[in-house]
């Protein structure tokens, strides 16, 4: 998924909030809608993508992460497969997603690390659903050395457990809270996740 494939869709303006703007729109073959956030860091680009690639501290920034696992790494493409397990209110299961990841650099000069289903690559567990629908992209656009302007879309089917309009009506949660938590860790100076070198074999960052 590129950069201008991620940004289409007719976006329903939601909110503003904390300097945060929220977004949704309808999705083909789905009831349940997709979202669109965004916002600008006052933190450079390079720090942000050290975040994407500090597997361990996603528990510090993705709302309610309660597990994360790297399960297969192809540094040579930047193509990783990852577990995520989010939190549900009880009795519902929590969810699990395999998603690959990818990192591309666009023509208008934006990054995006784009995110599909990997649904098969691991047999479920039976105390966990998995998700099987899941797409999105975090788009990071410089505006100067010092700010990124963060655009993050995403759509996920939670289940047939779930009714649409449960999942809707929480559809906000997920990119105000996490927008909010990575915000305030990138722009927190005590916070230096490592470089990771394998990016500069690919994509040239200033």
């Amino acid at each position: 998924m590129d950069v201008a494939t991620a940004l289409q869709g007719n976006w329903e303006f939601r909110v503003d909030h904390k300097e945060i703007k929220v977004y949704s729109s309808k999705i083909s073959g789905s009831q349940v809608l997709g979202f669109k956030a965004e916002s600008e860091f006052s933190a450079p680009l390079r720090k942000l993508i050290s975040l994407f690639h500090d597997f361990g501290s996603y528990g510090r920034w993705v709302h309610q992460l309660s597990e994360m696992q790297v399960l297969h790494r192809d540094e040579a493409e930047l193509d990783y497969v990852v577990r995520q397990v989010l939190n549900t209110p009880w009795p519902i299961p929590r969810r699990e997603m395999i998603v690959r990841t990818e990192l591309h650099a666009s023509e208008e000069g934006a990054l995006a690390l784009t995110m599909s289903s990997a649904h098969d690559f691991l047999p479920v567990k039976p105390d966990m659903y998995r998700v099987r629908e899941v797409w999105g992209a975090w788009i990071l656009m410089p505006v100067s050395s010092q700010r990124v302007h963060v655009t993050f879309v995403m759509h996920l089917d939670p289940g047939s457990d779930i009714p649409p309009a449960l999942s809707n009506a929480a559809l906000f949660e997920v990119p105000f809270y996490s927008l909010q938590k990575m915000r305030a860790l990138v722009q927190d100076s005590s916070y230096t996740p490592p470089w990771p070198s394998v990016v500069d074999r690919h994509i040239r960052i200033t």
